[in-house]
């Protein structure tokens, strides 16, 4: 309960600062340029509190559903304007300035995140250096001469230091290029250390490549993960392993005479043998002894596996060396923070693209339930995490605001430009049709978003 909590916190308070700088966006240049501005709505629905201010007494407010938001401007659509305030009304403003006024949300939305991104980088991002694990044999990244081990240094020219911006350059150049161009350092099949290019060819697999969870793996290998040695740290008070006489720091040996290469392997042998005694060697300092472990059976979603109630025992600092972190100075931090955002966006709209001609699956699509587990998670881990994930949402926000889809800012500024190229107001059907087209769209797109997270819920 606790956790669902905080991931539902950490989603309305993210959602709430990104709409509310949203709307501010389009509140702000309404008010320079003369627009009377009647509401400014964080969230939809039920008024929960409100207060006048300012010399229009613009109503400032919060409401019910925490899903967006709405400036309310001065409209002869919408209600009777005075003569005397009929050059405040929105649609008395020029083509120009009504264009400017819906583009400022969204563009305010790209301006935080490059905001977002300059305070994340100037904190400093962990990460892990790209080290790349397993390569699986008869592989697309066997294929293109990948081995364990290497470090990727760029993706598609650009340097990378971390796995998190190594797999967006990754996911970029797959959406780009059909192809993943690589530049790793690492040992040649002839031995030698010099860097080298790997050239991984994609096409035709976008729609695989792109579903949730499934990049590296069809990809054919696996970014590097720590393999601690077999050594038993904190036990389970009356578990099995501590009625056995198994002690912090005892290294294990071997399982039923199986030679135990790492903890994952011991793990391996263990869960596979519910409700089995199985005899154990270990080394407890300069000592090999034998013990007999009764394991217990415990059930689980993907059947019965066994278990001891014994943790991994880290050794300080035994895996500092693949740590990294990109920390910039405050001009180089806003520097990167710029390209990022742009890289995000554009790679925002690559998706979205092939989506819509089938080249990437639309389980990526993502809804309020997925959202806030990700707020939820990137809130508990750090400031640098959470601020990552308030730029990806504000460009998200940003760009699908931006998309020619009636009833969004896009939409709205085709209308606009279309006006301005027709001469006159475009006509009440066509605004209608148009409208029902976006509703269409809408309610499509919240369909997929509400089954891919279902779907994710239920496994």
């Amino acid at each position: 309960m606790p956790s669902i909590l905080n991931s539902l916190l950490a989603f309305i308070a993210a959602i709430a600062l990104l709409v509310a700088i949203h709307e501010y966006g389009h509140y702000l240049v309404a008010r320079l340029s003369g627009v009377k501005v009647l509401r400014y709505s964080i969230g939809f629905g039920q008024v929960l509190w409100s207060r006048r201010a300012g010399p229009d007494q613009t109503e400032y407010c919060v409401s019910a559903i925490p899903l967006g938001g709405y400036v309310k401007l001065l409209d002869e659509r919408d209600c009777a304007v005075s003569f005397a305030e009929r050059d405040r009304a929105f649609n008395r403003q020029s083509g120009p300035v009504r264009m400017a006024i819906l583009f400022a949300g969204p563009a305010f939305n790209l301006v935080f995140a490059v905001l977002a991104y300059t305070l994340m980088f100037m904190h400093g991002v962990p990460g892990i250096r790209p080290v790349v694990g397993t390569v699986e044999p008869d592989s697309l990244a066997a294929s293109a001469g990948l081995r364990e081990g290497d470090t990727i240094v760029a993706v598609g020219g650009r340097p990378v230091r971390t796995w998190e911006s190594a797999t967006l350059g990754i996911l970029d150049e797959l959406l780009a290029n059909g192809s993943i161009g690589l530049e790793v350092s690492g040992k040649d099949a002839a031995g030698s250390a010099a860097p080298r290019a790997v050239v991984l060819q994609t096409a035709g697999r976008e729609s695989r490549l792109t579903e949730p969870g499934k990049l590296f793996v069809e990809l054919g290998f696996e970014p590097w993960k720590p393999v601690p040695d077999a050594v038993i740290g904190e036990l389970t008070a009356g578990g099995p392993a501590e009625r056995a006489g198994i002690q912090p720091g005892d290294r294990v040996l071997a399982v039923d005479g199986t030679d135990v290469d790492n903890w994952p392997h011991w793990v391996e042998l263990v869960r596979a043998r519910p409700a089995q005694i199985v005899d154990v060697r270990l080394r407890r300092g300069s000592e090999e002894l034998e013990l007999a472990i009764e394991i217990e059976a415990v059930d689980t979603d993907t059947g019965r596996i066994g278990r001891i109630g014994a943790a991994v025992q880290m050794s300080p600092g035994q895996f500092d060396h693949m740590r990294a972190e990109e920390r910039y100075t405050p001009v180089s931090a806003l520097q990167r923070a710029t390209v990022r955002t742009w890289e995000m966006s554009i790679l925002t709209l690559r998706m979205i693209w092939r989506m819509v001609v089938g080249d990437v699956s639309v389980k990526n699509i993502s809804g309020p339930i997925n959202i806030a587990q990700y707020a939820g998670y990137s809130a508990s881990i750090g400031v640098s995490a959470f601020l990552g994930f308030l730029a990806v949402v504000s460009i998200s926000l940003g760009v699908l605001n931006l998309l020619p889809v009636p009833m969004l800012d896009g939409g709205q500024i085709v209308y606009t430009l279309a006006e301005q190229l027709k001469g006159s107001p475009l006509s009440e059907r066509a605004q209608m049709i148009g409208q029902q087209v976006g509703l269409g769209l809408l309610l499509l797109l919240m369909s997929f978003a509400f089954y891919n997270d279902i779907s994710r819920l239920l496994g």
